[in-house]
């Protein structure tokens, strides 16, 4: 799985909340600014080619989905930040947006929460 710029990734986004769709829909569901419709329509083309989505024929569009799942991406692709930019270390990540005020003291507790009794 390789990793998606940010137009594809923004894509995704309106995939995943959409689930399965055309691509005005996609549009539709993506922020301001929009792309260009033929930009969309070129980025998802693209992203099926990667193996991102998967297409079905209907009349005279085509309806995608995801084959890859937004939290098998994120996961993936947090590890990857986490070792290229924190030398893999979740510690340094924390430590990181703690000492840049942008993770609180009640947030901390909250994620030792989740360490100690983690849902099932």
């Amino acid at each position: 799985m390789e990793k998606l710029s940010q137009q594809e990734e923004e894509a995704m986004l309106a995939v995943w909340q959409v689930e399965n769709g055309f691509i005005k829909d996609f549009m539709d569901a993506m922020p301001e600014p929009k792309p260009p419709y033929t930009t969309l329509a070129s980025t998802i083309k693209n992203l099926e080619k990667k193996g991102y989505l998967k297409s079905e024929r209907y009349a005279n569009a085509n309806r995608y989905s995801a084959l890859v799942k937004e939290a098998e991406y994120k996961k993936r692709f947090m590890s990857g930040f986490v070792n290229n930019y924190f030398k893999s270390s979740y510690k340094e990540l924390v430590t990181f947006f703690a000492k840049d005020k942008k993770i609180s003291a009640e947030e901390l507790k909250e994620i030792i929460n989740l360490i100690e009794k983690p849902e099932k």
